[in-house]
């Protein structure tokens, strides 16, 4: 016997290092033992800290119950378990069951390889029809804007198009074009609803959104809206051709969006920041993949407010940013240095841009200006080749107040002459610093010069770049015409998640003969599919509750898996949730996702572990995967089988029965699922499935059932707008089940087992409940593929208990009416010609109390059922879990460490609570001794409660305040920080709500009230151990004993223990529930990132590219009339209206 923990119940020993006592010899010291001699003195010292319990009150008659003891009540409560379910459960019968109805159905093979290629092959049809879509759009946009004829006197009232935001901003009296006295131009429509697009839509119009800051009356919007007008019949075409199409969309450059069919803008509660050109499918059809760095001047010259543009530009920067680029950010004074703890370019995923975000925050301005230390720095960066990065367009953002030194010494050694990395430089606030050094920077290495004199510039100016990174891809013609296919996002007007297939779309115009082609991209088209049109087209239920579909991308993010469940999307942000996310990672899995990125085809049969459906519970399972790439694509698709599925249920209703064209309702069985059957065949719950396309779904299951029984009255077996499969599989359900009422369950008495109810559930969608009564108290999932028992059950050899599930807020059980039950179920296997599978699931309900009262009595000493065994004063015998429960604990713990019995009464309320929250000793001893496993992981999908807000978002939230000694100042009246802050007061004044806005409210629904947040989960599965054995849970004189041991065919674990008696070890304590995170620390992570593969194609150079275009000034110094002009204004409460410019290049003119 080993020495015990060194901490209070902290050790894990091995079973070989536990105390084990010989059979028939009792721990304890007294007559009639006949343990063998003792060892070293060292064995001994767990025994000699159990003496002085002898002598405990209560305890001198009684020993802990010797091993072979316990093992001889755990054979009892194996042989009752069993026994309930032979008789009650049906299983046997079942089987016989299906075998008499053998002529009812085939059996049908899954192959997995002709499947999967099937399913690929439809989504690649899907998909093409889209890209012949797309490709119709782009031609004529640009035979639209080649053909159109630049108007510089355009008005307003010249242009008639229905503006989607145009309802909202009329019931805005702050809105523009309340302000401005709004002009006919905007149309009034009418719409229809159509539940393809979730919303109501007119086919006849395109619809137009505008940018809450961008001018609508700027002579380039109304161009731009005159050309794209043309684009409306090709929409209209492009849907009579297909008519599944969704949302066809086309992304101005310059900030608009006409999209098709017209519907109304979702107006947010807040003020609208959707911009196209931030959008996700928008950015990466404009540009190929980016290596950037980002580097922050913060020398002393840098406060303030200047401070303040930097950091928001930085992060408005970072948005720009897709998961197919990388990124570092710096900071630099006389020394260069990232602002974060990425010591290297990272992949510009949403995890990775929070970081950065929430360390730009952190910059603080000292030191003096050196360009060179920071240019260096990003240099280096941009030259490691050690690590994965896009290697495509390669760039470095320089955000400066201004300084004298071009560092063209730099440029020599590391960018000249092939001028490989682009220069883009921001100068940042009011200044009076000479910019040319910027913009000789920036037109010397390819790049652009921007200035960001206040807030209002930010957004515009940091978006711009995308039109530089574009010249190679217009100037590569039809290279670059390619379609490309984007992550998962959350769709703008409500159609849920989509992905969207994207293709730029160039500007072919010349200036006049014989000048340069030019080399401005006009802008994005994309063309929506839905991910519920995808998953339509992967099979359903022919690959049982268990089998499934996924697909991924280049990244490995998810396109298609039955996990990807977002509780919240942020509009900003595509969904992405990685393979190894989404389900538990191993080492095979990483193998299969990197075989699937490199797209190969495969097929592996591994053992993993998989978590319930209500994540509770961990198995470990054998599973079948198989993948092919999606031809035309960047995804590839995988299919997941349990071998019990390689072969499913066929219903085959005899011929003479479909012939007689009568309704389903007189079909055979059809009886059985009618409401007046239930009293004496017992509950029939339907799964909720899309039999017929006429049959009105429902949230209630009883609803349901009168929806479709009603539909049955009219409908044929053989009817074409349903599907036979589902409905044929249904009918022949319904009719073996009501078998198994009529053999076993009808002539078996319920009560004298102490049962509740006796159920069945079914592949073919039926879940039978007997008795009738018992449907009240049932919580299950109708849907048996959504149903945990049910997936478990399929998953596990034996009987699976499932006890209530008690959350630790909620109060305890009540245990009224015998109501409260505890599942026990198992799978019906079928082998029929030698192919196996399971097609039911069948279990019990166990009273709970009567249960509990039985367990006592099986775990005890009794001889005879009615006569306890009991002790007398002088006699010596074992305790046990009936006589002694005063001092003796005795539990069933499932498989998740959830408590399903106790021998307490007073735990008996607790029954379905993580078994750490009833008696957090025992369970850390069970835990340490190897009984229980530990999984953790993280659910990046969850959602929380918005949290107030703070001051370090992305959003422009501070704006710099003087001091009362600042307006005494004249000096102060004509600096640049005075001309700087009346700009802000004026923006906020027009635009006063974007100060507040918070981003996951100004571009989320407006019903938005909950944020996605990171949640750590942690689940306990049964360890190595399948002993039985004792141990000691040492802890000087609070000390226990305690045995634990599985029993055989279930998923329970059996513990008898002393009860504490004092509480001084109850340090230690597992938690299982849900708790919020960050999530792992993303600075390791990002050390050993995930395989992944960029998009194939790059286009990040061109000889003839024209780099002349580089930006220019376009600020104007501050002057003391215009400033007390305003002032004046202000003080009288009449803020002026200026127009909002268009930040435009030069040859942006269409």
């Amino acid at each position: 016997m080993a020495v015990p923990a060194r901490t209070c119940g902290a050790s894990r020993p091995s079973p070989a290092r536990t105390l084990r006592p010989w059979p028939g010899c009792s721990p304890w010291p007294g007559p009639g033992s006949q343990c063998p001699a003792p060892g070293p003195p060292l064995l001994l010292l767990p025994l000699l800290l159990l003496l002085p319990l002898l002598a405990a009150p209560g305890a001198s008659a009684y020993s802990f119950p010797q091993q072979h003891t316990m093992q001889h009540w755990a054979r009892r409560l194996e042989q009752e378990i069993d026994g309930v379910m032979r008789i009650f459960g049906g299983v046997q019968q079942l089987r016989e069951i299906y075998k008499d109805n053998r002529n009812l159905f085939e059996v049908q093979e899954n192959e997995p390889q002709k499947l999967v290629e099937k399913v690929a092959g439809d989504i690649e049809n899907l998909l093409d029809r889209k890209v012949q879509a797309l490709k119709r759009l782009a031609d004529a946009a640009e035979n639209f804007q080649k053909a159109h004829h630049w108007q510089d006197n355009i008005k307003e009232e010249d242009i008639m198009y229905y503006d989607a935001k145009a309802d909202a901003e009329l019931d805005d009296p702050e809105s523009e074009d309340m302000e401005r006295g709004s002009k006919v131009s905007t149309l009034r429509l009418d719409f229809v609803e159509d539940p393809n697009f979730k919303n109501k839509v007119n086919y006849s119009y395109t619809a137009v959104q505008i940018p809450t800051d961008i001018y609508k009356g700027s002579t380039i919007i109304l161009n731009e809206l005159n050309w794209t007008e043309a684009l409306e019949n090709v929409f209209i075409e492009n849907r009579r051709q297909d008519p599944t199409l969704l949302w066809q969309v086309f992304g101005s450059a310059t900030g608009v969006t006409r999209y098709y069919p017209a519907t109304p803008w979702r107006a947010p509660k807040k003020i609208d920041l959707y911009d196209v050109r931030r959008r996700p499918w928008y950015i990466q059809g404009a540009s190929s993949p980016k290596d950037m760095v980002i580097i922050v001047d913060v020398s002393g010259s840098v406060s303030g407010l200047t401070l303040k543009l930097m950091k928001t530009s930085v992060c408005e920067m970072l948005d720009t940013l897709s998961d197919d680029d990388y990124v570092n950010v710096a900071s630099f004074n006389e020394k260069a240095q990232p602002v974060s703890c990425f010591t290297h370019l990272v992949q510009a995923n949403v995890r990775n841009k929070k970081v950065f975000k929430e360390a730009v925050q952190g910059m603080v301005a000292k030191g003096t200006t050196g360009y060179k230390a920071g240019f260096e720095y990003a240099f280096d960066q941009l030259q490691n080749s050690n690590i994965t990065r896009a290697n495509c367009n390669k760039m470095i953002m320089m955000f400066t107040d201004g300084g004298e030194d071009r560092v063209q010494d730099v440029f020599e050694k590391y960018n000249w002459p092939n001028r490989t990395v682009r220069v883009f430089t921001f100068s940042v606030g009011q200044h009076n610093y000479d910019v040319t050094p910027l913009q000789w920077m920036a037109c010397a290495n390819k790049g652009y010069y921007f200035e960001i004199p206040s807030i209002g510039a930010i957004r515009i100016n940091t978006q711009e770049y995308l039109d530089v990174l574009g010249r190679p891809m217009v100037l590569a013609g039809k290279e670059a015409k390619q379609v490309q296919w984007t992550n998962v996002y959350e769709d703008a007007l409500g159609l849920g998640l989509v992905v969207t297939g994207t293709l730029p779309v160039f500007n072919l115009t010349q200036d006049g003969p014989g000048e340069k082609k030019n080399q401005l991209i006009l802008g994005v088209m994309g063309i929506d599919v839905a991910l519920n049109d995808i998953k339509r087209l992967t099979p359903n239920y022919t690959l049982g509750a268990n089998g499934y579909v996924f697909a991924i991308d280049l990244n490995g993010y998810v396109l298609l898996h039955p996990n990807l469940k977002p509780q919240t999307t942020n509009f900003r942000e595509p969904v992405t949730l990685d393979f190894l996310d989404a389900e538990l990672e191993d080492e095979n899995k990483e193998e299969i996702r990197r075989s699937m990125i490199d797209g190969n085809k495969g097929h592996r049969q591994i053992r993993t572990l998989v978590k319930s459906l209500d994540e509770r519970y961990i198995d470990e399972v054998m599973r079948n995967y198989t993948w092919v790439p999606i031809r035309s694509t960047n995804y590839s698709l995988g299919l997941v089988l349990p071998p019990y599925s390689t072969f499913y249920l066929q219903a085959n209703l005899s011929d003479q029965i479909l012939q007689v064209k009568l309704p389903i309702s007189k079909l055979k069985d059809f009886e059985f699922l009618l409401p007046s059957s239930f009293e004496s065949e017992g509950h029939v719950f339907i799964a909720p499935r899309e039999y017929c396309k006429d049959l009105n779904a429902s949230d209630n299951n009883t609803e349901f059932l009168k929806n479709f029984i009603e539909l049955m009255e009219k409908v044929t077996p053989d009817s074409k707008q349903c599907n036979n499969f589902l409905l044929h599989n249904l009918i022949l359900d319904t009719g073996i089940t009501q078998q198994l009422v009529e053999r076993v369950w009808r002539d078996q008495d319920l009560n004298t087992y102490s049962l509740l109810a006796v159920f069945a559930a079914t592949d073919g969608g039926i879940t039978r409940v007997f008795p009738n009564k018992a449907a009240e108290d049932w919580t299950e999932n109708p849907e048996p593929f959504n149903a945990s028992f049910y997936r478990r059950s399929l998953d596990n050899h034996g009987y699976v208990f499932k006890p209530p599930h008690q959350d630790t807020l909620l109060r305890p059980l009540e245990l009224e009416n015998d109501t409260v039950g505890v599942l026990v179920s198992t799978a019906v296997e079928l082998s029929l010609g030698g192919r196996t599978l399971r097609p039911a699931v069948v279990g019990v309900k166990l009273d709970l109390e009567a249960w509990a009262e039985k367990f006592k009595v099986l775990a005890s000493n009794r001889t005879h059922q009615d006569q306890p065994q009991k002790c007398g004063p002088s006699s010596h015998c074992e305790m046990d879990c009936e006589v002694n429960n005063e001092d003796l604990l005795c539990v069933l713990i499932d498989d998740g460490g959830f408590l399903v019995l106790s021998n307490q009464n007073h735990q008996w309320d607790q029954v379905g609570r993580f078994f750490s929250e009833v008696d957090a000793n025992l369970m850390l001893a069970l835990y340490n001794n190897s009984f229980y496993t530990r999984k953790e992981s993280f659910d990046y999908q969850a959602a929380c409660a918005l949290q107030p807000p703070g001051n370090l978002g992305a959003a422009p939230r501070g704006v710099f305040v003087p001091t009362i000694a600042d307006f005494l100042n004249l000096a102060w009246w004509t600096s640049a920080a005075a001309w700087s802050l009346f700009q802000q007061l004026l923006y906020g004044l027009i635009y006063h709500s974007w100060f507040q806005a918070d981003p996951a409210e100004a571009e989320g629904s407006p019903e938005a009230r909950e944020s996605s947040c990171v949640m750590k989960q942690t689940q306990y599965y049964f360890g190595s151990v399948n002993a039985s054995y004792n141990a000691i849970i040492d802890c000087g004189n609070c000390s226990r004993l305690f045995h634990a041991q599985r029993l055989t065919n279930t998923n329970l674990l059996f513990v008898v223990a002393e009860k504490p008696l004092c509480s001084q070890c109850e340090a230690g304590r597992l938690l299982q529930k849900e708790t919020h995170s960050d999530g792992p620390e993303q600075c390791e992570l990002v050390q050993r990132p995930r395989y992944r593969r960029g998009p194939h194609i790059c286009f990040d150079y061109n000889a003839t590219e024209d780099t002349s275009d580089c930006g220019r000034g376009a600020s104007f110094p501050p002057s003391l009339s215009v400033l007390v002009s305003l002032q004046l204004l202000l003080l009288l409460g009449l803020p002026p209206r200026p127009q909002p410019q268009v930040h435009v290049h030069a040859s942006r003119r269409l």
